[in-house]
């Protein structure tokens, strides 16, 4: 298939096979992906996010099965995002964190924390024996616009503070993108996914940058319905992005 950019120049999309779902494993999946070959793939990348696409290493994909429209495109309009009772609660309860953003390049005490974060999240899914090579592969890739958003406990008598948590996060001129984010899983209590969320938000905010895009919500599903809780909310219809709340059938079906 073949589409053509805002300069008119032909960009190549190609349809996988299917493969089983990553988010309902009973079920079938198929993407949309931007020409990997394709060298113009980092310039490409912001209006690829603005059509619902997102990135996982070198590759630019969305969701396109044949009997399943799932996976929709979400995205939180900085300027106008308020934080509710729940999230003004979890910003107060890690106030004493420190978080600053680096160079997306892997450490070994990154690489460390990733591998526990992935055997308590992910055991036997798949992602719990990646090695460097996978690290960088997945969460960096080639052409990265991204840097690593470290969360680390407070500094004391100048000793750096532990490393609590890394969000991955693209930087264009449209928006972060939230790629990825893991974390201490015996540090529950302090709700560092949407910790990292919040400090993104404000990231963008500081930036004078419209939006924070989070990926794909899905409807009941545990481990993506939360990006629901963050309004205002923009999903992506195919077409158009459309303002959703809570009671939005869009976001129901």
């Amino acid at each position: 298939m073949a589409v053509h950019d805002e300069t008119n120049q032909e960009l190549r999309l190609f349809q996988t096979g299917e493969h089983p779902c990553g988010y309902w494993p009973e079920r079938q999946a198929r993407d949309l992906v931007l020409d990997p070959q394709d060298e113009r793939l980092g310039t490409l990348y912001p209006m690829a996010l603005s059509w619902g696409f997102r990135r996982s290493g070198d590759l630019v994909y969305r969701p396109h099965c044949q009997n399943c429209r799932a996976c929709v495109p979400v995205r939180i309009p900085v300027a106008r995002f308020a934080p509710d009772r729940s999230q003004r609660r979890c910003l107060a309860r890690n106030a004493d964190l420190e978080c600053r953003v680096l160079p997306a390049e892997r450490t070994d005490e990154q690489f460390a924390l990733y591998q526990r974060y992935l055997q308590h999240r992910h055991a036997r899914g798949g992602m719990d024996d990646h090695g460097p090579h996978e690290f960088d592969q997945f969460l960096i890739g080639s052409w990265s616009h991204g840097r690593f958003m470290e969360i680390r406990s407070p500094t004391v008598d100048h000793q750096r503070g532990r490393l609590l948590g890394v969000a991955v996060t693209d930087v264009t001129e449209l928006g972060l993108s939230a790629v990825y984010t893991f974390f201490d899983p015996e540090q529950d209590k302090r709700s560092l996914g949407t910790f990292a969320i919040l400090q993104q938000i404000a990231w963008a905010q500081r930036g004078g940058l419209p939006h924070l895009y989070l990926g794909y919500w899905i409807h009941g599903h545990r481990k993506m319905d939360y990006k629901r809780r963050y309004h205002p909310l923009e999903y992506f219809d195919g077409r158009h992005w459309r303002q959703a709340d809570p009671g939005n059938e869009a976001l129901q079906s």
